[in-house]
């Protein structure tokens, strides 16, 4: 089967004891060390780790499209937070009336905005079941009818990453009005719990935490499935000679499609898992500015690799949480020098590093010296 091929990878071994290993030692230290030890784990940092594994997530999605399907995507934030908002409105339903209004049904925002009954296409989503179902639908049929009409038009290269990039500014604006029934500028928050279980506990978050965690694992199983398989071989082919590969009989726009699709339902299952953990969703999720620095950790872990990206995420944000506190005005420059510094230096990026130095290991060796002797 197309996903057990990946289990028997050794990096992929070497990826999951690593990301398994690091859930055991994070709750361990968080359960079990006394707070005022200096390996004691924090409930705020496990929910700032949590955070950083949906980024790292978002970022495989990305790499699945542009690392091995050679889609320059500057909108996947948009279905990040597609998935997020169909999570928010499954939270908003669940607070009932224990909002600042009391009003059962409505959130307290449409009270506030004198809406007089809940829009039609809320309804459902007081069910987790079919929460958790738009997560992977709202994002998925968004790509499905995006990809439909840019890829039959053989719409690629530069103007396919504008157009992504138009598409998740377009909603921003759309997002950000009050009338759309999303929140507006403040967006969707004030969650109290998910299926039954408090989010302000410290139980609740470390459950976030290692469901992130498994989340990610399955999402790079699938993604590896998907390139190691025949599909991600011609995935390949149209990223490095589309017009052969169309000569040679394959529906290119097909596979474009399918693996967009798969990408940003992914995104959305990012979207969702960062909702709970952070406490909000509002339209800033859909800035082009967030879609732009999802590349960027891309670039930077290494593209094509998907533990790179992983890698790229996790190195950026914890960057980011450190170097804002520090300069918070000069970070996104920071991030800009960091990006052509990447570019021009490391082409493919951390990953790429990696595995050249691990090459050189292997010639140094002295079996590899009498091979060449």
């Amino acid at each position: 089967m197309w996903l057990t091929r990946p289990l028997q990878e050794r990096s992929t071994q070497i990826f999951l004891g690593v990301l398994f290993g690091a859930l055991v030692i994070v709750s361990a230290l968080h359960l079990f060390m006394p707070q005022d030890s200096a390996l004691y784990v924090s409930s705020y940092t496990v929910t700032l780790l949590g955070k950083y594994l949906c980024y790292a997530l978002l970022a495989v999605a990305v790499d699945l499209v542009w690392g091995y399907l050679g889609i320059l995507s500057l909108g996947h934030g948009a279905f990040f937070a597609l998935g997020g908002y169909a999570m928010g409105m499954y939270l908003m339903r669940q607070i009932g009336d224990r909002g600042v209004y009391g009003d059962p049904v409505l959130p307290d925002f449409m009270v506030f905005l004198n809406w007089q009954e809940l829009p039609w296409y809320w309804a459902g989503f007081d069910m987790a079941w079919f929460a958790f179902i738009m997560v992977l639908l709202a994002p998925g049929i968004l790509a499905l009818v995006f990809g439909f009409l840019a890829f039959r038009s053989r719409v690629t290269g530069v103007y396919l990453s504008i157009i992504t990039q138009a598409l998740t500014f377009a909603l921003m604006l759309a997002f950000f009005r009050n009338e759309m029934g999303f929140g507006g500028n403040n967006g969707l928050t004030d969650f109290k719990d998910i299926l039954g279980f408090d989010l302000r506990t410290d139980a609740t978050r470390l459950g976030l935490f290692l469901a992130t965690g498994i989340a990610l694992a399955i999402g790079y199983v699938i993604c590896r499935g998907i390139v190691t398989s025949k599909l991600g071989r011609v995935s390949v082919a149209c990223r490095d000679a589309e017009a052969r590969t169309r000569f040679i009989g394959y529906r290119v726009e097909r596979v474009q499609l399918f693996v967009f699709v798969v990408s940003a339902m992914l995104a959305g299952v990012a979207g969702a898992l960062y909702v709970p953990q952070v406490g909000i969703i509002n339209p800033s999720e859909f800035s082009p500015l967030f879609s732009i620095e999802v590349v960027v950790w891309v670039a930077l872990g290494g593209r094509a690799t998907l533990y790179g990206a992983v890698i790229g995420a996790l190195l950026v944000n914890y960057a980011k949480t450190v170097f804002t506190g520090i300069m918070p005005d000069a970070w996104l420059f920071a991030l800009g020098g960091l990006f052509v510094l990447v570019t021009v230096f490391l082409p493919k990026g951390i990953a790429g590093l990696m595995s050249r130095r691990s090459k050189k290991d292997d010639t140094d060796t002295p079996a590899a010296q009498e091979a060449t002797a």
